[in-house]
């Protein structure tokens, strides 16, 4: 535990997404563990998202709600990135821009000494630079992502070394070594959001790189055991110190004990043979359509694999469109499978032996717990950054994409092949043997603990003098 002297007040800010607050939230448990305060500052809904804080950390922690300002075409009550469609979210990031405000003012009334940020928040480096505040960009995407995405003069589109779309479907020159960690003809569409100035009035592009430009210190959710390649790489392009923080792997003791959803889930569970069950969760902002939704059903009909499918109907309450499965779907499979459309214990149904792959849409949340609990995965990517984690995954042998199209479709076939290959086959041996492998890299928690001691160690260092007492 940190002595009166040598403890830190440092400040959460996250973006509106639950991935983002997931991750920061993790980061700001670790800490306020080891007895420094932690002020976790989001909107009331998004802070109401939060897991409960453990009782012993509940001194150290202070939640702090600014309300989200009203701004044109953003629906009302819309505090998250599930909550709206892509195409508004422009609007949500104008609205997170309006706290610049209410953040400076409780910064200029507190005794912070650090204040860790994300990505879209570009304006909180000069806030932090006039107030006395040191400042983190901290990366819940992980290394390889970043280093993809190049300098934050590239980031920023200042004489990019990218000039078509072609260049994006390659790894860039700046990787030194052997790698496929580059987008997709799928993604192209992201590729061009990503870099235009939207609604907000800038680019994501020039979020993310002004945000790396001007912080005092780049923080990222990595780890030297797993893609130490790629921070070196970060180093380099970022031209300041780079601090992984380790992969901030859940542990099923640090969820809410069994309550009846659980004890349902784990009772089907118990009945199944062991490392046969598929488990599938596409996060909670993947969009399925129609389509996407009936060749995965009907693929895992086809499989004659047991399976636990948590399928969103619904994403956000901006959205109406309902859909639905295969005519006669689930009496055809029903014994061997089960579709959850509500929330699901996902950290203890992957800890569970009986089940065998992960088929996950690629949010870098998921793999950490699939991975930490030495599951092989199965891959589907559907947003920007989830493409590139499948490359990395892929490279690392640990998980296998579903084929797919120039366009992102895939049939049954293609799921029932892909599943059977992960599982069973020899083929996909590889991916069940190297998951095994790389599973002490996430789910060590003293090696986890050493991360979170060395960035403290950092931040101890480089706190402001006017701090010190």
């Amino acid at each position: 535990m940190a002595t009166e002297s040598e403890k830190l007040h440092i400040v959460f800010f996250p973006w509106l997404a639950v991935g983002h607050l997931n991750s920061f939230f993790e980061l700001a448990k670790l800490i306020a563990h080891k007895g420094h305060t932690i002020t976790f500052i989001s909107t009331p809904k998004n802070i109401l998202r939060l897991p409960k804080i453990p009782p012993p950390l509940a001194p150290h922690f202070n939640l702090l709600e600014l309300p989200l300002p009203k701004v044109e075409n953003l629906p009302e009550g819309a505090e998250n990135t599930t909550d709206v469609p892509d195409h508004l979210q422009p609007y949500l990031k104008k609205a997170c821009d309006l706290l610049e405000e209410p953040l400076a003012n409780f910064l200029e009334t507190s005794d912070a000494d650090w204040i860790v940020h994300d990505f879209n928040h570009y304006w909180v480096d000069p806030m932090g630079k006039k107030l006395g505040v040191k400042t983190s960009f901290f990366a819940s995407f992980n290394a390889a992502s970043m280093a993809f995405f190049g300098s934050p003069a590239e980031q920023m589109g200042v004489d990019p070394t990218r000039k078509s779309f072609q260049d994006y479907f390659v790894p860039p020159p700046w990787i030194p070594f052997p790698t496929t960690v580059a987008f997709r003809m799928q993604d192209v569409n992201r590729i061009v959001q990503g870099h235009k100035v939207n609604d907000s009035g800038v680019s994501d592009g020039f979020r993310s790189g002004k945000s790396i430009e001007d912080c005092d210190v780049f923080t990222v959710r990595s780890c030297y055991e797993f893609e130490g390649e790629y921070l070196k790489v970060l180093e380099e392009l970022y031209r300041k110190p780079v601090i992984p923080v380790g992969e901030l792997a859940k542990t099923v003791e640090e969820e809410d004990g069994e309550d009846d959803t659980w004890r349902g889930i784990k009772e089907w569970l118990e009945k199944q043979e062991k490392g046969k069950v598929v488990y599938i969760a596409f996060g909670t902002e993947a969009k399925l359509s129609q389509k996407q939704v009936t060749e995965i059903a009907l693929g895992l009909e086809k499989s004659e694999l047991p399976f636990f499918w948590v399928l969103r109907t619904h994403t956000g309450f901006a959205d109406s469109e309902c859909l639905k499965l295969p005519e006669g779907f689930e009496e055809r499979t029903e014994g061997r499978g089960i579709v959850w459309n509500s929330w699901a214990p996902q950290p203890k149904i992957l800890a569970h032996e009986s089940v065998g792959v992960f088929w996950t849409h690629g949010g870098w949340n998921s793999i950490v717990e699939g991975i930490q609990n030495g599951k092989p995965l199965l891959l589907l990517s559907f947003q920007l950054d989830q493409g590139l984690n499948a490359r990395l995954l892929e490279d690392k042998k640990v998980g296998y994409s579903i084929p797919r199209e120039d366009d992102g479709s895939f049939t049954s076939e293609d799921v029932t092949t892909s599943l059977k290959l992960v599982m069973v086959e020899e083929e996909g041996k590889v991916y069940r043997e190297k998951v095994k492998e790389v599973k002490d890299a996430f789910a060590n928690r003293d090696l986890q603990d050493g991360y979170v001691n060395r960035l403290l160690g950092y931040f101890l260092e480089h706190r402001n003098p006017k701090n010190v007492a």
